[in-house]
């Protein structure tokens, strides 16, 4: 399967990222120093204690305690700001190095989550031990109360994106007059929703149509949900991922329908090429592990908006080729009974 990523670079590239070979160990060295010298101050001088001094005092010893632990399953990068402005980071790229020697001590322990799968995944990443016992247990809803579907005709790559608006907007309009109610349509960025919105305002004006915006608050956020009244109708423009992509529940008529227009890759950058790189010497599945499981995650979870209960009923639209592939099909729930298009 090709480009499990998007080829375009992200923000942080075009704002000055650097990855970093290693730790800078002279600006280490300087934090340790600072850290001695706060420590010893304030045990001779109490008073001049002061919020501002302890948080530097923290910061630093928690920096210099992780760079004691740096390795492969590290990483350090620089991003500038601007003028004499930059921000560090030390990131943590495998939880397992740190998880493992703690589930080996431990006597048993016990993960739940409904997005737990693929097991190896989580098992890799996590520090698992190998004999690790999965059980899935069965999903109360059925194959029946959800119809999905996959717009084969469809490709939402970067270099894609103008020619997709046209059928996406019509897919999404002749959902919405074969069943008014309320839907759900997530996409991958904010420039993509605001240029099928545009289209689709313009094409359906009859429709109503809203949108989640960049930065909402969280009043701004509730006034969105609220719009998804018992009876009502209309279509949420929202991004994958977002604040309306999870843990959100609108049962019954208050939602019937997501559109679904991206696979939520991560971006194609130097961040998430070095973490591929690192977990392809590790476990040797670098594209599984960097893209494609993370984004299919995002997507099981917005399309989960649409079925929150026994009762429900809804439907999926999948609106990108590469979801008819076996191996990203592979990533869907089990219970969904996953249809073709007429496309």
């Amino acid at each position: 399967m090709k480009d499990v990523a998007e080829s375009k670079p992200d923000d942080a590239e075009r704002e000055g990222y650097h990855l970093l070979e290693s730790l800078p160990d002279k600006l280490v060295g300087a934090l340790q120093n600072a850290a001695a010298s706060i420590t010893n101050h304030l045990g001779e001088h109490p008073e001049d204690i002061s919020y501002e001094l302890q948080e530097l005092l923290f910061e630093a010893l928690a920096f210099c305690r992780l760079a004691e632990n740096f390795g492969d399953h590290s990483l350090c990068d620089v991003t500038l700001k601007g003028r004499g402005k930059a921000l560090m980071g030390l990131r943590n790229l495998i939880p397992a190095d740190f998880l493992a020697p703690r589930f080996n001590a431990a006597h048993s322990t016990v993960l739940f989550s409904a997005t737990l799968t693929p097991a190896h995944y989580y098992r890799d990443l996590l520090g698992l031990p190998a004999n690790t016992v999965w059980r899935e247990v069965c999903s109360p809803f059925v194959a029946r109360q959800l119809e999905v579907r996959i717009r084969r005709d469809i490709s939402t790559r970067f270099r894609d994106r103008e020619a997709s608006l046209a059928p996406m907007v019509a897919e999404m309009a002749q959902q919405y007059e074969q069943a008014p109610s309320h839907y759900l349509a997530f996409f991958s960025s904010f420039t993509y929703l605001n240029a099928a919105l545009k289209l689709f305002c313009e094409q359906h004006p009859d429709i109503p149509a809203f949108a989640q915006t960049p930065g909402m608050r969280e009043a701004e956020r509730e006034a969105f949900l609220q719009r998804f009244t018992p009876g009502g109708q209309g279509i949420g423009f929202a991004v994958l991922g977002g604040a309306f992509a999870e843990g959100i529940d609108l049962p019954g008529d208050r939602l019937i329908g997501a559109f679904i227009a991206t696979l939520g890759l991560p971006p194609f950058n130097a961040f998430n090429e070095a973490l591929k790189a690192r977990l392809t010497a590790r476990f040797g599945q670098g594209d599984d592990y960097t893209y494609r499981i993370p984004g299919m995650i995002k997507v099981v979870q917005a399309a989960g908006r649409v079925i929150r209960s026994p009762s429900d009923e809804g439907v999926v639209v999948l609106m990108d080729d590469r979801f008819a592939h076996t191996r990203v099909q592979a990533l869907l729930p089990s219970w969904w009974a996953v249809g073709g298009s007429s496309f």
